[in-house]
């Protein structure tokens, strides 16, 4: 048994690897697989490994550093691609793996799905729910764009047909690898301009591409360019593709434009229908004004048929003044004569100082004679009775020097406020013939008579005084 020759080669095991990478890198040369990505995992390095599946079985592959740029699309779990490589084996665990240079999407409906994930993701974190009105006529307009095709000069030409603005262009790939992060940037960097920079701060970014297929627009469904729409502080308005076309760009911008001609009728007014919209204005706030005018001009002409004829109320009034005026003059001196009446009633009224004097002496002597007869009784009751003999006469005569005292005091009293007392000093008392007492000289008329009282006696006199020009005025008041 031993020494029977076989024809079965023998392989050392790194002969045997070798080989079976060769049968399959020559048989699978380049092979495209279908299925589910799993298993996704980028490494520090910069590879990525990841796993291929379907219902039947699973294949593990890798994505080296070299091809990752090119490789069409982000891988992400779940979503189905073609994957586009070769076979290849890994010797040291004994499995072969699938290197991949190229991924695309399995269909519309892989992609739809993957859109369709992504929205509902992004609604859950709010990033659609910002909607900021757009300016009435922005000075500038960022346009993010291809360079080269219609699309800008079409947003070129509407704006300069309805309203001349500034527009200021940032050229990004709209498609293909590396677009979603031009795009994504282009929205960031327009955003960051500071307001009074050299370069000017847009008032309003368009984002636009003309039509294409859903593999053509996946740039504007990546999440990098429908977060920095949603978190730009200028408002954007979305204009990708057709009018049936929706990416996730539209939800996250303020406006959505069905196409980029459209997005440029919205993003500045019609500067001739501003003008129509003016000149209507203005006719209107016209027959406005005329309106209120002729309603004024009719309540003014209605009001004026119920006010009274101003100048007969001021002929009435002026009227009235002279009639005042003219009564005036003849009741100040009738006022005057009321006065001196009541004064010389009220001078009938008072007693003269003497006589309240001779009063209160006479007074006195009728308590002097009374005390003279209270004395002499007293004397006679003494007399009678050895006991009154002993009641004392000074509470009596105190008595007496009491009164007397109070009588003195309230004689000097009246003797300082009688005018007898101004008469001594070289006074004099006038009054008219009616005794009434004449206080101002503007009162004296020229040739009245007139009584001076003095200290010692009283004279006759007339008046000589000639009225001066104050003095008529006065009269005549």
């Amino acid at each position: 048994m031993d020494g029977t020759i076989s024809n079965i080669p023998e392989y050392g095991v790194g002969e045997l690897a070798g080989a079976i990478k060769r049968t399959l890198e020559g048989s699978f040369a380049r092979v495209r697989v279908r299925g589910e990505l799993t298993e996704v995992k980028p490494y520090p390095s910069g590879h990525i490994y990841l796993s291929l599946k379907d219902q039947d079985a699973k294949i593990e592959s890798v994505v080296w550093k070299s091809a990752v740029r090119n490789l069409g699309l982000k891988p992400e779990n779940g979503v189905e691609v073609i994957a586009t490589g070769r076979l290849s084996t890994y010797a040291d665990r004994s499995k072969y793996q699938l290197i991949i240079d190229k991924l695309e999407y399995a269909g519309e409906g892989a992609l739809l799905a993957r859109i369709e994930r992504l929205r509902v993701a992004l609604l859950k974190q709010g990033l659609f729910e910002r909607k900021r009105p757009l300016p009435l006529l922005p000075r500038v307009i960022g346009v993010v764009t291809s360079e080269r095709g219609a699309v800008i000069q079409d947003i070129r030409t509407t704006l300069a047909r309805r309203f001349p603005r500034h527009v200021i262009l940032w050229p990004v790939a709209v498609q293909g690898e590396g677009a979603a992060a031009q795009i994504a940037a282009a929205i960031n960097g327009f955003s960051a301009l500071p307001e009074g920079g050299a370069i000017p701060r847009p008032d309003v970014i368009i984002v636009a591409r003309g039509g294409g297929s859903l593999e053509d627009l996946m740039a504007f469904n990546e999440e990098e360019v429908v977060r920095a729409a949603a978190t730009c502080t200028i408002p954007l308005i979305s204009a990708v593709g057709h009018e049936t076309d929706t990416t996730l760009i539209d939800f996250a911008s303020d406006r959505r434009a069905p196409t980029p001609t459209a997005a440029a009728e919205l993003a500045v007014p019609s500067r001739v229908e501003i003008a129509a919209d003016i000149a209507q204005k203005s006719a209107r706030l016209d027959q406005a004004v005329q309106a209120r005018l002729r309603a004024a001009h009719l309540n003014l002409t209605r009001a004026e048929r119920f006010l009274p004829d101003a100048p007969a109320l001021l002929a009435q009034a002026r009227q009235r003044l002279d009639d005042r005026g003219e009564r005036l003059t003849g009741a100040l001196p009738a006022l005057v004569q009321v006065k001196r009446g009541q004064l010389v009633r009220a001078e009938a009224g008072l007693r003269h100082p003497r006589e309240i004097l001779a009063a209160a002496r006479a007074g006195l002597a009728s308590l002097a004679q009374r005390a003279d007869a209270a004395w002499a009784r007293a004397q006679q009751r003494r007399s009678a009775a050895p006991a009154l003999s002993r009641l004392s006469s000074a509470p009596v005569a105190g008595l007496i020097r009491e009164r007397a005292a109070q009588l003195a005091g309230l004689s000097a009293r009246l003797e300082a406020v009688s005018y007898h007392a101004v008469l001594a000093r070289g006074f004099a008392l006038v009054q008219d013939a009616k005794g009434a007492a004449v206080t101002s000289a503007a009162t004296v008329r020229p040739g009245q008579k007139l009584r001076l009282t003095f200290r010692d006696g009283q004279v006759e006199a007339q008046s000589a005084r000639t009225p001066s020009a104050e003095d008529k005025q006065g009269t005549l008041l």
